[in-house]
């Protein structure tokens, strides 16, 4: 028997909403929010929504403020909504649809009528997610197979190059970081999501040249004479010729990509780089990240010719320029970075990473070739609900004052421990309600100045305050961690706090 399809309805009179929930029937399972705020937060945990019935005239965040809530946080891409409203004028319908409704339907109810646009909304955005259920696997197909020879060409040269194969692995999982770092830094390079997969694809094959260089310079243990070296140079170019003589896929952006890579991923910033000697942003912004990256892991790591720097040791050498100028936009990224692409980089040296990216891939694949589609939500909510019972496990066990913030909706949810000790309700609102926190308000304007300065990379924040506990004032040591979505750029979407005596 299929799962019923969900149905949230928002509208202040319960009289309306027991009126649509009548009319609908028993085919669908049906949440209610009694005002704009408490339809967000139901959205906020509930992926699998599958149609609004929205009110305009609410309390606390009317219709309009819900869509342009859904539009910041791109539910409305994912959740069909149909505004119903004894607002007939055509400022209202214009402005339901510019936010991104689908429908409009005035009062009075027409059972035949909201029931029939109802299941043509749902039948509609079936189709569209099953198209782009489809598309998503034609792509996932290609850039699966994309990914796998580029793979197998960069492994084949690190195998003569005497690496142990874990260098490829590196470079990408580094380049990735460094370009999400710097896209929440600075939008000047106008890279999206794609962008960022793409490039780090594309690093893998920085080193393709190296196939043309003999054995004897690839692995000599010793320095190289000049002779050697500028036989080693020509990496970068013949690894353009390679890619440049592809007797197919020249103008897909992989192979462009990967060109610029290769030749110019030996470039600096200061121009005195090879093999053109280009300056500046003259660079690809693609050859300049996966350079760093490549830097930053050639000291880190064992090679024939040298034992491994640490990661401080590195990180000193680099933004010292010991190991030549680089953009000091990236030079940001890195020092912002460098915690992550240690942790991740030492994972994935340990065997931890290679099984992330590869065997998890890998599964993944073939439950794509045996099913023929995408991981659907069942998994997604799955994975939410032990996330959740944990979640609750923990914050019912613990003695100590627990909280946690919706951005969204402004609330403010306390443990069980913090209700009976601090006074407070399980939970509240803010600003309206901030005198009900046990929080000072002075105390409040510190806790969102400091979850302001946080970063995706730097997400916690410390401060010491004064909590009432059992009627009693007391120190205590206040840990913050802000919460960021994953879109790019990210969108600061809350926080979750712990306060401990000191």
């Amino acid at each position: 028997m299929s799962e019923k399809e969900k149905i949230l309805i928002a509208d202040d009179s319960a009289m309306n909403r027991a009126i649509l929930t009548e009319m609908l029937g028993d085919g669908y399972e049906i949440l209610e929010a009694e005002n704009g705020r408490q339809a967000v937060s139901i959205m906020q945990t509930n992926v699998d929504i599958d149609l609004l019935l929205l009110d305009i005239m609410m309390p606390e965040m009317d219709g309009f403020d819900v869509l342009a809530m859904m539009n910041k946080y791109h539910w409305i891409d994912d959740i069909p909504v149909i505004m119903i409203s004894a607002e007939n004028a055509s400022s209202y319908v214009e402005r339901a649809y510019d936010l991104g409704a689908t429908d409009y339907i005035s009062r009075p109810f027409d059972m035949a009528i909201v029931r029939r646009r109802v299941i043509n909304t749902l039948m509609l955005y079936a189709k569209q997610k099953r198209l782009v259920r489809l598309v998503a696997e034609q792509v996932y197909e290609k850039e699966k197979s994309n990914s796998t020879m580029i793979n197998i060409l960069s492994h084949i040269v690190e195998f003569r190059n005497g690496e142990s194969g874990l260098h490829v692995l590196h470079i990408q999982t580094a380049t990735g970081i460094l370009l999400r770092t710097l896209v929440r830094k600075n939008d000047k390079y106008n890279l999206n999501a794609a962008d960022i997969s793409l490039i780090s694809t594309a690093s893998a094959l920085h080193d393709i040249g190296k196939i043309n260089i003999p054995a004897s310079i690839l692995n000599k243990p010793g320095k190289l004479t000049k002779e050697e070296f500028d036989t080693m140079k020509t990496h970068t170019t013949t690894g353009a010729e390679i890619l440049d003589k592809l007797p197919f896929q020249q103008e897909s952006p992989l192979v462009k990509t990967a060109y610029a890579i290769c030749r110019w991923h030996h470039e600096r910033w200061d121009g005195r780089g090879y093999p053109d000697g280009l300056k500046g942003e003259d660079i690809p912004i693609a050859a300049q990240v996966v350079a760093m990256a490549d830097v930053y892991d050639a000291l880190t790591s064992e090679r024939c010719y040298k034992k491994a720097f640490g990661h401080d040791k590195a990180m000193e050498m680099i933004l010292n320029g010991e190991c030549g100028q680089f953009n000091p936009l990236l030079l940001e990224c890195l020092t912002d970075a460098g915690a992550r692409l240690h942790a991740e980089l030492s994972l994935a040296s340990s065997g931890g990473s290679r099984r992330n990216y590869l065997a998890e891939a890998q599964h993944i694949s073939e439950v794509l070739l045996h099913e023929k589609s995408l991981p659907g939500q069942d998994h997604i909510l799955r994975t939410l609900s032990v996330l959740r019972t944990k979640a609750n496990f923990f914050a019912e066990n613990a003695r100590c004052v627990q909280f946690d913030y919706n951005e969204a909706t402004g609330l403010v949810r306390f443990s069980p421990w913090a209700v009976e000790h601090m006074q407070v309700p399980e939970e509240l609102h803010l600003p309206d309600e901030a005198d009900r926190s046990g929080f000072a308000i002075a105390d409040i304007d510190r806790i969102r100045t400091a979850l302001r300065a946080t970063t995706v990379d730097r997400p916690h924040a410390e401060l010491s305050m004064l909590l009432p506990i059992d009627g009693e004032l007391r120190w205590h040591h206040v840990s913050l961690c802000a919460l960021w979505s994953d879109e790019i750029p990210p969108l600061y979407i809350g926080a979750v706090g712990q306060a401990n005596p000191v």
